[in-house]
């Protein structure tokens, strides 16, 4: 009924192979060095174009090049699931109404299906528009022609969806009123094949098969507080299924922790954290600081204002001195990673000093550098740990199973950073049919908060 799409996973397989068959090929046309094979080598040898025989490199690594510029990220990925779920359930919502009205029901239970199935096909639409939102230039361009099929089911679905809200006011039989669903319900089944072929073109498991070992994790926004300072973190994420051996399920968890809002607050945060103001002794302050994406890691700037000032006693009284003035800027590189204890870490490097003169080398030391370089990580890390918690954003009954192995930062454009957080989830053949009811239950709820993210809370 509906044409093949080719599936991108295979390509690159084969061309992985191909790469690997004719490295020769491959050196040759990159320019990287002297002829590989000729007869010398005994057979086929390169022809005059420095290809293999009956291959051509150059189509190769092109198709190469275009399969790895469409990929979707991890986040997209999570995106692509949860917009899949939604027009699933959309499509059921259809068939529970029609049921109704096969039933006869009264209508007032009528009037009830119908808002459920009309906030389901909102839904529907709303996450496919945010997955499409979030291509890269290189994806709309690769993938323009079926960003403009899927744009057009998107259009019938709405007109169907609209339809059937006349229908329902025109309050007509519920035999037509069947029909008008009948149809909605078709252009989802298009609206879905479209979104299938989509996510296969993007290499995303599970795009041409089964969703139902994907679990979506709904978003919870949390409240970080450093010092006097209310951070808001959302966390969101998909569990899948990912490997039965010697009695033991191990399902993938990929957990991300947007932390927009604190790079928003990163002066008043740094500020609250770093600035001081003794009157004999250090005096800082912060002007400016921001967190930016170095990926895979963040790099905060600071600009800081700084001296230092000594207190002799003469004569009852403190004679004042300064020491050292001058203004300043810091940039310390910040990388996550997993500490033996499974715990979010984070590693500050000083990555830039820009200072003159005795507070030059007072930020390039132990006593002034290092320590502002060590309280700006722990404040950072202290914002994740309780904004952005591995294991908090999973259901209760998991936590005890739940390991985190990697963590990094990722750019999300614009500036903007989150947080990526790679673990599993390790659970006997006993306990997996506990732990799938819970992540379903889980995802159900991830469903229907996608559309008020602002009602999620810890």
């Amino acid at each position: 009924m509906f044409r093949r799409y080719s599936n991108s996973r295979g390509k690159i397989i084969f061309l992985a192979a191909a790469l690997a068959a004719f490295p020769g090929a491959m050196l040759a046309q990159r320019g990287g060095g002297g002829r590989i094979g000729g007869p010398a080598a005994g057979g086929a040898g390169l022809n005059n174009g420095n290809h293999a025989t009956g291959v051509d490199a150059k189509d190769d690594l092109s198709d190469f090049h275009q399969i790895m510029a469409v990929q979707a990220s991890p986040e997209q990925k999570l995106a692509f699931a949860a917009m899949l779920k939604s027009t699933a359930a959309a499509s059921a919502q259809v068939q529970e109404f029609v049921d109704q009205l096969n039933k006869e029901n009264s209508p007032q239970e009528i009037a009830s299906r119908d808002k459920d199935l009309g906030d389901a096909v909102e839904m529907a639409r709303t996450l496919n528009k945010r997955f499409l939102e979030g291509f890269s230039e290189a994806q709309k361009s690769g993938l323009k022609e079926m960003i403009k099929r899927l744009g057009k089911a998107d259009s019938e679905v709405g007109q169907q969806a609209r339809a059937l809200d006349q229908a329902f006011e025109s309050k007509i039989a519920s035999s037509q009123m069947a029909n008008v669903a009948s149809g909605l319900e078709h252009t989802l089944e298009v609206f879905q094949h479209e979104q299938l072929g989509l996510g296969e073109e993007m290499s995303i498991e599970g795009a041409s098969g089964s969703q139902e070992a994907n679990y979506a994790l709904p978003a919870v926004k949390n409240t970080a507080n450093i010092g006097n300072q209310a951070i808001s973190i959302v966390t969101s994420g998909l569990v899948s299924k990912a490997a039965v051996e010697g009695g033991q399920n191990t399902f993938a968890v990929k957990l991300t922790a947007d932390i927009t809002d604190l790079q928003h607050s990163m002066t008043e945060v740094m500020r609250n954290q770093l600035n001081q103001a003794n009157r004999c002794g250090e005096r800082i302050e912060i002007a400016t600081a921001e967190l930016t994406p170095e990926q895979p890691a963040g790099l905060m700037t600071a600009q800081l204002h700084y001296e230092r000032w000594t207190c002799n006693p003469m004569l009852g009284r403190d004679d004042m001195n300064e020491m050292v003035e001058g203004n300043g800027t810091i940039a310390v590189k910040l990388t996550p990673g997993v500490g033996p204890d499974g715990t979010l870490r984070l590693t500050a490097e000083m990555e830039r000093v820009e200072a003159e003169g005795l507070l030059g080398q007072l930020l390039r030391s132990d006593s002034l550098g290092e320590k502002l370089r060590d309280k700006i990580a722990a404040s950072i890390l202290a914002a994740l740990d309780q904004g952005g918690d591995f294991k908090a954003a999973l259901p209760p009954g998991t936590r005890d199973f739940a390991s985190l192995k990697r963590a990094h930062f990722q750019d999300m454009g614009a500036g903007r950073l989150m947080v990526v957080m790679d673990g599993e989830i390790r659970v006997s053949n006993e306990q997996v049919a506990a732990l799938t009811t819970a992540l379903k239950q889980q995802s159900a709820t991830a469903e229907r908060s996608v559309l008020q993210p602002e009602l999620m809370t810890r």
